[in-house]
């Protein structure tokens, strides 16, 4: 009989976590990839990449992303009263690796349609989700985001994900 594999677990104390090996492993964790946008003061468009779009209640309906606080578009989204999410498709890569930069028109390297409240989503979203921001949560050096859902659209196809460090597509069925 041989004996039982070893538990996997921290190999640290908590607390004193190397923030490269974390990062490593949250890197093994495969996401979605979105595109959250919303309007800033003036009415200019804002948006940032990322891979931590979550839903957070059914009834109600919220969903939940994370911006980081050294973005550029970081001080629209911490006073704006709306967003949306698109969840993008493998052909949308360029138009990620663009809105995760510091570029300043993001928008002029893509197509955008509106949500029925107005807000830029990628044209050819898998989903895209438009919300009245719910709450805001500082968490380290992100702010997390949770918006009630106003709408919602789909599309078909496959979806981009991010894991490992790279994009790969997730194949619908």
């Amino acid at each position: 009989m041989t004996e039982p594999a070893a538990p996997t677990g921290p190999t640290t104390a908590p607390g004193t976590v190397d923030a490269a090996r974390f990062r490593a492993a949250m890197a093994r964790v495969p996401a979605a990839v979105t595109i959250t946008t919303t309007l800033d003061a003036d009415g200019a468009p804002r948006g940032f990449t990322a891979s931590s779009l979550v839903s957070v209640s059914l009834e109600p309906p919220l969903i939940a992303v994370c911006v980081g606080l050294t973005s550029n578009c970081y001080p629209a989204f911490a006073t704006c009263e709306r967003f949306a999410v698109s969840v993008l498709g493998p052909e949308h890569v360029p138009l990620a690796r663009t809105f995760a930069s510091k570029s300043a028109d993001k928008f002029a390297h893509g197509r955008f349609a509106r949500t029925p409240g107005g807000l830029p989503v990628v044209e050819g979203a898998r989903v895209a989700v438009e919300c009245r921001v719910h709450g805001r949560h500082p968490a380290g050096d992100h702010l997390i985001l949770v918006g009630a859902v106003r709408a919602v659209d789909g599309a078909e196809g496959d979806r981009l994900v991010y894991g490992d460090r790279t994009f790969t597509t997730l194949k619908t069925s």
